[in-house]
């Protein structure tokens, strides 16, 4: 069933992936795909199979065994030091449980996305420029979060805090958005307005967008294209036009 994309303007490439855990886990197992520029990719499987190994991978937050993984045609796996944090520069994450530090404004957690780009001692005593600060203003307007600027995150609903979390990755002029399960702890309308911000970023910034999701209804909704993993293998990557129900129901089965 697995039908490799062709190269063509990838932005990321996999090739010959491995990733095998201390304790003898296989996370992943031979992966080999393209990812090209400004695609909104889902990638589904059960849990375990080894869907967040997958996302780690490409901004290095997981090592990988063997293999290579490169990032607009350059392999990232000796990336050290500056290299490496202007890689992670580049790349969003977004995450389950949101992290943000919740008894701070959302201003500070918006900011916080631009770790990066100043020295530590800056961002601990806060010394953002004004354009920094409009740049927040900005971003909160694009996840339609504007008025909640001076709120504290824990004041906020699960999905609101989501979306300080992608307008805090929208402060990292993100060429690529990686998000972990992003709606699993939310309702269905708030999954909505999460999966629905992201997919307007992918298309009028042309951010690639790699989404994990346990949900098929959700993935067939959003995705360009879906990939499905089982037990650390690639075992289907089809574009939207070509996905099947019962093609999905096999990745679970």
């Amino acid at each position: 069933m697995a039908a490799t994309q062709p190269a063509t303007d990838s932005i990321i490439s996999f090739r010959h992936v491995n990733k095998v855990y201390a304790n003898g886990t296989v996370g992943l197992k031979d992966i080999n795909f393209d990812i090209p520029r400004g695609q909104f990719l889902v990638v589904v499987g059960l849990s375990g199979a080894g869907k967040s190994t997958l996302l780690r991978t490409i901004n290095r937050l997981h090592e990988i065994s063997s293999g290579e993984i490169q990032i607009d045609n350059e392999a990232i796996s000796a990336y050290k030091g500056k290299a490496l944090r202007q890689l992670r520069c580049h790349i969003g994450m977004i995450f389950q449980n949101f992290n943000l530090v919740k008894r701070s404004s959302v201003e500070k957690n918006v900011l916080s996305g631009l770790v990066g780009y100043y020295p530590t001692w800056k961002c601990v005593l806060g010394l953002f420029s004004a354009h920094d600060h409009q740049r927040v203003v900005q971003a909160l307007d694009r996840v339609s979060l504007t008025p909640k600027i001076f709120a504290r995150a824990d004041e906020l609903s699960g999905g609101q805090q989501q979306r300080v979390a992608i307008a805090r990755t929208l402060m990292q002029d993100p060429h690529i958005i990686l998000a972990d399960e992003p709606v699993a702890s939310l309702d269905p309308r708030t999954s909505k307005d999460v999966m629905d911000t992201l997919k307007r970023l992918n298309r009028e910034d042309g951010i690639t967008v790699i989404v994990n999701l346990h949900s098929v209804a959700i993935a067939r909704q959003y995705a360009d294209r879906i990939i499905g993993l089982r037990a650390g293998e690639l075992v289907y990557d089809e574009p939207i036009a070509n996905v099947t129900e019962a093609n999905l129901d096999q990745i679970y089965n």
